[in-house]
C-alpha cells in the first residue's frame, strides 16, 4: 500500500442499488438487473458462467450530474445554446459526463443533524451555522457534502423521498465558496416539488449550481458512517463513467480519512 494512504480508513459513500430503491419519479424505473446467462450443467464441461443484463437510469442511485443535465432558457453552462448539434439522439456533444475528469479533492461534510432537527428546507443560514459550529473552512475546489440524515432511510422509499432539501439560498452560499462539486444524502439536492417563486423554476439549486456556476451535484450519498465516526474532512474520490454524451453517471464515491 502506498504511504499516502497507509492507515487511512475507506468510507463507501454509495447507496446499494436494487429494484425498488428510492428514485425520483421522472427517472423511474431506476434500476433493473436480470440474469440472461445462468450456471447450468453442460455435459463434459466443468466450467459454467453467469452474466446479467443491467438497465438503469443515469440519475438513479448514487450519481453525479453532468453540466449538460440542466439548462436555463435553453442554454447550458457557459451560454452554450441547446440546438440539434449539441443535443443529439445519442447524447450531448458538449458538457457530457464524459467530459468530467476523475475527481480527487479535499472533501468536507456539513453534518446538519449534529446541530439539531433538520428543517425541510435547508437555508444558507443552516449550512453556514453548521460550518461555523464544526470549525469547517471551505476552500475553492473542495467537494462539499451535506448530511441531512435521510441516508439512514434508504430502505424506506416514502420516508427517504420526503426528506429535506436545499433552498436556493443554500445553493447560492455554496457558489460563494467556489467548490468543485456539492452533494447530499437526499434524492435531488433541492426539494423536488418546491418551486422557487424568484427564479420561477423547480429544482432551483440545479439552475444556480450547474447552469450558472458550473458546479457538479452528487445525489443519494450515504454519509452515516462518516457522521458516526465524527469525520468532517477527508480525501474525496469520485470516478464518473465515460458515458459519451451522457447527462450523468452512477458513481461509487469514497472518502479516505
Amino acid at each position: 500500500m502506498h504511504e499516502s494512504v497507509r492507515g487511512a480508513r475507506v468510507y463507501d459513500l454509495e447507496q446499494p442499488r436494487y429494484q425498488g430503491a428510492p428514485s425520483h419519479p421522472v427517472h423511474e424505473p431506476g434500476f433493473a438487473l436480470a440474469l440472461h446467462r445462468r450456471h447450468e450443467r453442460i455435459p463434459g464441461e466443468p466450467r459454467t458462467s453467469a452474466s446479467a443484463l443491467l438497465v438503469m437510469a443515469e440519475h438513479s442511485g448514487t450519481h453525479i450530474d453532468a453540466l449538460c443535465h440542466q439548462a436555463g432558457d435553453m442554454r447550458l453552462h457557459g451560454g452554450i445554446e441547446v440546438d440539434p448539434s449539441v443535443q443529439t439522439p445519442s447524447g450531448f456533444t458538449e458538457l457530457g459526463i464524459d467530459s468530467v475528469p476523475p475527481i480527487i479533492a479535499r472533501g468536507v461534510m456539513l453534518d446538519l443533524p449534529a446541530l439539531g432537527p433538520v428543517p425541510d428546507h435547508v437555508e444558507a443560514e443552516h449550512v453556514e451555522a453548521c460550518a461555523v459550529a464544526q470549525g469547517t473552512s471551505i476552500e475553492p475546489g473542495d467537494v462539499v457534502l451535506v448530511r441531512t440524515g435521510s441516508g439512514s432511510r434508504w430502505a424506506d422509499p416514502a420516508a427517504y423521498l420526503a426528506g429535506p432539501g436545499m433552498a436556493p439560498s443554500a445553493s447560492r452560499w455554496m457558489v460563494g465558496n467556489r467548490p468543485l462539486a456539492v452533494g447530499a444524502d437526499n434524492i435531488a439536492w433541492d426539494l423536488p416539488e418546491k418551486r422557487d417563486p424568484e427564479l420561477g423554476v423547480a429544482l432551483p439549486g440545479h439552475l444556480i449550481l450547474i447552469v450558472e456556476a458550473g458546479i457538479y451535484i452528487i445525489e443519494n450519498l450515504m454519509l452515516e458512517e462518516l457522521a458516526a465516526d465524527g469525520v468532517r474532512e477527508f480525501t474525496f474520490v469520485c470516478l464518473p463513467l465515460k458515458l459519451t454524451g451522457g447527462t450523468g453517471s452512477p458513481v461509487r464515491p469514497i472518502a479516505l480519512a
